[in-house]
């Protein structure tokens, strides 16, 4: 999408928090905080999503302020000034004028300002729209700013009385999808699948698992994404480790191999799991239980569709799952009430999916008051149904130790149904054998 599409797209998302927030509210948004790595050396920046989803720049030491309705400049942006001795150091930098020429804003100012202009911006306002807590430093500074306004009351100055958090309308907004974010999310989404058939058709016994997430790397990096979040890559008894990190095992024939990993594109995010056995061939308990979890995330899949509630792909899976389990004799018992007693945590003790986004675990409410959430068009979320039987599973026969299995697709509720993004990685354990073997 061209440049000036995407900037028509942010200010599409600042029109609207606009009309939320209404004549006499202020938004003030700071980006990230850059974070040492170690000694004098950063992490890579990454903007706040936040603040990324209503202005599109991406420099550190910014922050955003909307005033809805003030008829000089209803958006403004404080951002580093141009230095060319730090530039030749550290990167070009837009400065104001490149604010206001290539980012949209109506006015901007070196961010040094910010102090003496923004007290003054805040005056007349009733609420300030502020998300506390996420950067204390930043927090003292803005109840210092009101502050200092309340001490000029007597002088006619008349300060915000109410503060009102942000993140309640913005996150709301940020739970759907328009077309230009699905767009990149159909992006990432397809990167990521290619990662994963890289890393299918790489797996062999003796292989390390940091091997493997090499390949993943290589293939996101190579399209200009890069990880959404660290990659899990589990084999053997790692595969019952729902986040393991480490990646330093050697794969081992005869094992499943479990892979969650994403990347970013555009600042958003897929999220997609696989598993698969080291050695291409599911033996006939890791087939059995990887169909039992198949099963669960079709059924899950099928319920993703608008009217439908938020839980109502999770119970399916339930349903699945237990049912599942009875079938192979991992359990025993009536389905209604093993369901009911929760028999099944012992192996899926987690929820089948997640709001998917700018974040992995993306910002929006799952229930509204006391109940779950509708889904409509424009969500998405992630279905990820498991099972983790781990060496010494009491009652359990050896034979199904050390089988974790998890298989995640990224689903976008439609007008009609649902979008599964991730629908070109194969999960079938027939096709997945028969990928692993056109390595």
């Amino acid at each position: 999408m061209q440049s000036s599409n995407r900037q028509s797209e942010f200010a599409r998302r600042r029109r609207q928090l606009a009309r939320m927030v209404g004549k006499g509210g202020i938004v003030i948004i700071p980006t990230a905080v850059e974070k040492t790595r170690n000694n004098d050396v950063h992490y890579d920046f990454r903007s706040d999503s936040d603040f990324h989803y209503l202005t599109g720049f991406q420099e550190p030491e910014a922050v955003a302020v909307l005033v809805p309705g003030r008829p000089q400049a209803e958006y403004v942006l404080f951002v580093r000034d141009r230095d060319p001795a730090r530039e030749t150091w550290d990167g070009k930098r837009a400065g104001p004028e490149g604010a206001t020429r290539d980012y949209g804003a109506d006015d901007a100012f070196p961010i040094g300002d910010i102090d003496d202009i923004l007290p003054g911006l805040m005056e007349s306002c009733s609420r300030v729209y502020y998300t506390m807590g996420l950067n204390p430093d930043f927090d003292q500074r803005v109840i210092g700013w009101v502050n200092g306004l309340k001490a000029q009351a007597r002088a006619g100055v008349h300060p915000p009385q109410e503060f009102v958090a942000l993140d309640h309308p913005l996150h709301d907004m940020r739970l759907y999808k328009s077309t230009f974010e699905l767009g990149l999310m159909r992006r990432s989404a397809k990167i990521a699948v290619e990662g994963h058939k890289r890393a299918m058709r790489f797996t062999q016994p003796g292989r390390m698992e940091y091997e493997v997430m090499a390949e993943l790397v290589h293939e996101f990096r190579r399209n200009n994404a890069d990880t959404s979040y660290h990659p899990i890559v589990g084999g053997g008894a790692n595969s019952c480790i729902l986040h393991y990190r480490e990646n330093n095992q050697e794969l081992k024939d005869g094992d499943l191999l479990l892979i969650d990993a994403g990347c970013e594109y555009g600042m958003y995010a897929s999220d997609i799991t696989r598993t698969f056995p080291v050695n291409g061939r599911y033996t006939p308990e890791q087939r059995a239980v990887y169909e039992v979890v198949l099963e669960a995330q079709y059924a899950a899949i099928e319920k993703v569709k608008p009217g439908n509630h938020w839980n109502d792909p999770h119970d399916a899976a339930v349903r699945a799952i237990t049912q599942g389990l009875v079938r192979i004799g991992l359990l025993k018992g009536k389905v209604p009430n093993l369901i009911r007693d929760g028999a099944y945590k012992q192996w899926f003790m987690h929820r089948t999916g997640h709001w998917l986004g700018m974040d992995v675990h993306d910002v929006g409410d799952y229930k509204v008051g006391d109940e779950w959430r509708v889904l409509e068009p424009g969500m998405v979320m992630t279905v990820e149904p498991g099972l983790y039987i781990p060496a010494g599973s009491k009652g359990v026969p050896k034979r199904w130790w050390n089988i974790g299995v998890r298989i995640e697709d990224d689903v976008a509720v439609t007008k009609g149904g649902y979008e599964v993004l991730t629908d070109g990685l194969v999960k079938e354990p027939d096709d997945i054998e028969r990928l692993m073997r056109s390595a």
